[in-house]
């Protein structure tokens, strides 16, 4: 099967967030199903730069604004077709937002993106033919609606939601513009709330919809989860489904992992205790003898992180400490310096994002706060389970599907995992982690749970076969259509 994942951002060329992690990682998970897939993404300078050799497979005068070239080729184990167009993606900074917000012509280079996949599918460049075209997420929600209104029945086309919150709405004035016949403005097509929502038309438009969970497929037919799409998405529920996201399971893994300061494995996890100490030094927290919670995240209320915030004086009363990686609101971000400021030793705080330091805190934290308010997957607990950084979560998407709650009956069974909170409320949260410091304290019955989390299967292996089986269906539907026609 020749499949052509569309997305924003594809790890290692280029990532802001999870998704390009599983748009990195899915390509080489289901190359061993007879799946080829090819990553069509955006030329901005940081992917151009990594692109070494590729070829010219196509012109285009006029793509949304100015002149664009497509590039073939393999750079950083992927197989990519690349967007050469300065006018949309050659731009500093943030790939999504500029200096004052959103860059402002948003609506140009990601109905480019779309645009471009769906011609490719239908045959733009010579010699290429995907049978399927895999669409991520808003930036790339276009695409099957060019496929459903270009008239193109050999192309069968794949949604996948990897955050609802997240829209990709503007007006109405720009539909004249986006290469669509009149048809397309209605509700079964890219028109929603009288504007026009790119996400609304890959879920209005493609084949099967897929999102990153079992449980956040569920719960996003809810008004609460659906944020005004749960109407739609409960009309065609039976082509919907929830699949969960895996990790690169080489890329994490604590044996082989060169940004920790010591490798170990699930039975020699009491060797973390070098990388905790690195940890320690990298935060300057004091040598205390307690548990270290860890957050890598967008600060968010989103991610529940003024939650957190509020409970930090219960988390540091109870013995724990806690280091905190990321960058987000402005509130969140002086709040928690000032929890820095107020619990000097207690907690510590690097504003940004690490890739190398994040892998350390897996390894070196003895736990990892995941308060989210809505959760569609969450890789970070992935990381942690891999790492035996016990996970403390809200009870909701796929964090449920991942984790396993220390209740009583899972720790007499010895199944748990790490520790699930709910409701969403600063008194739940407080008293999860008060239970993970209390259960720290019981050393064989933590090491236990951390041995169990490294070894839970995270990887893609089950994932992919799952999204092979998807699309080898929806090419028997295509086939069978063909000869009844």
């Amino acid at each position: 099967m020749e499949v052509l994942s569309v997305a924003s951002e594809v790890y290692p060329l280029i990532k802001t967030g999870g998704l390009a992690d599983v748009t990195g990682a899915l390509p080489a998970a289901l190359a061993g199903r007879g799946v080829n897939m090819r990553t069509l993404v955006p030329g901005y300078p940081s992917v151009l730069g990594q692109m070494e050799g590729g070829r010219v497979v196509k012109e285009v005068d006029d793509l949304f604004g100015g002149p664009a070239r497509l590039l073939a080729g393999r750079t950083a184990g992927l197989d990519v077709i690349i967007i050469d167009a300065p006018h949309l993606y050659n731009r500093p900074g943030n790939i999504y937002v500029g200096p004052e917000g959103d860059w402002p012509d948003s609506w140009q280079r990601f109905a480019a993106l779309g645009w471009v996949g769906a011609e490719l599918g239908m045959g733009m460049v010579g010699g290429y033919h995907p049978q399927i075209i895999h669409a991520h997420d808003w930036q790339a929600g276009l695409a099957p609606a060019y496929i459903k209104f270009g008239r193109s029945d050999r192309i069968k086309t794949v949604m996948t939601i990897h955050n609802m919150a997240f829209k990709g709405f503007f007006g109405a004035e720009i539909f004249g513009q986006l290469r669509l016949p009149p048809q397309a403005f209605s509700v079964h097509g890219v028109e929603y709330y009288g504007g026009i929502s790119y996400l609304k038309s890959g879920l209005e438009c493609a084949d099967f919809v897929t999102t990153v969970s079992p449980t956040y497929a569920e719960e996003i037919r809810t008004p609460e989860f659906g944020l005004g799409l749960e109407g739609l998405l409960n009309a065609r529920q039976s082509t919907v489904a929830g699949i969960l996201n895996g990790i690169d399971t080489q890329t994490w893994n604590p044996a082989t992992d060169p940004a920790l300061a010591q490798k170990y494995t699930s039975s020699t996890v009491h060797m973390r205790r070098v990388n905790k100490a690195a940890v320690v030094e990298e935060f300057g927290l004091d040598g205390a003898d307690g548990p270290l919670f860890c957050v890598v995240s967008r600060l968010t209320d989103q991610k529940g992180m003024d939650l957190l915030l509020q409970a930090v004086p219960d988390l540091i009363g109870a013995g724990g400490r806690l280091a905190v990686l990321g960058s987000g609101e402005a509130y969140l971000e002086d709040g928690f310096r000032h929890m820095a400021a107020a619990y000097p030793g207690k907690v510590g705080l690097v504003v940004g994002y690490n890739e190398n330091l994040s892998h350390l805190m897996q390894g070196g934290c003895d736990a990892i706060v995941i308060p989210s308010r809505f959760e569609p997957c969450g890789l970070t607990q992935l990381y942690g389970l891999r790492y035996g950084c016990v996970p403390v979560v809200s009870r909701i998407g796929g964090l449920v599907d991942t984790v396993i709650d220390a209740n009583p009956a899972a720790l007499r069974a010895e199944v748990a995992t790490g520790f699930q909170f709910a409701p969403n409320s600063v008194e739940a949260l407080s008293e999860a982690l008060r239970k993970a410091v209390r259960l720290y304290r019981q050393d064989k019955v933590w090491k236990k749970m951390q041995r169990r989390g490294m070894k839970a299967d995270v990887s893609w292996e089950t994932s992919a076969g799952l999204y092979a089986d998807l699309y080898a269906s929806l090419l028997r539907l295509k086939n069978d259509d063909d000869q009844d026609d």
